[in-house]
């Protein structure tokens, strides 16, 4: 069952400080160059039924020090080629994302980098 996301009423909901540890919680050392995946868990509690992928779920990322992490969201993530800014799938670092159950998150690096990824419920 995942964590119930409640924001720290002393932060007034600007950041996540404060939140409980949680229930699922997800870490991997990423290869280099090596796109990595991890599917969204579901949602579900005690006498319901399981959650469908309208499921608002806060992933909350930490990263190695020093490492540069891309991220996707349903493609396959990739490191920037060149100087030039072009359109990507991919963001760099990113702190925290809602997904919905199901969804798959892809992880690349340029140098090997250990990552953990929480899930919090936000909303069904």
């Amino acid at each position: 069952m995942l964590t119930q996301y409640n924001s720290n009423s002393f932060a007034c909901g600007v950041n996540g400080f404060g939140a409980p540890f949680c229930n699922d919680t997800y870490t991997a050392t990423l290869a280099v160059a090596t796109d990595t995946t991890l599917t969204v868990p579901s949602i579900s509690a005690m006498g319901t039924f399981p959650s469908t992928s309208e499921a608002k779920i806060l992933a909350v990322f930490s990263y190695e020090p020093s490492k540069k992490v891309y991220v996707a969201v349903g493609a396959v993530a990739a490191v920037p080629a060149g100087a030039a800014f072009a359109a990507s799938t991919s963001e760099l670092l990113p702190p925290a994302k809602v997904v919905h159950a199901g969804d798959i998150l892809h992880f690349i690096c340029a140098a090997a980098a250990d990552v953990s990824v929480a899930f919090y419920q936000i909303g069904t």
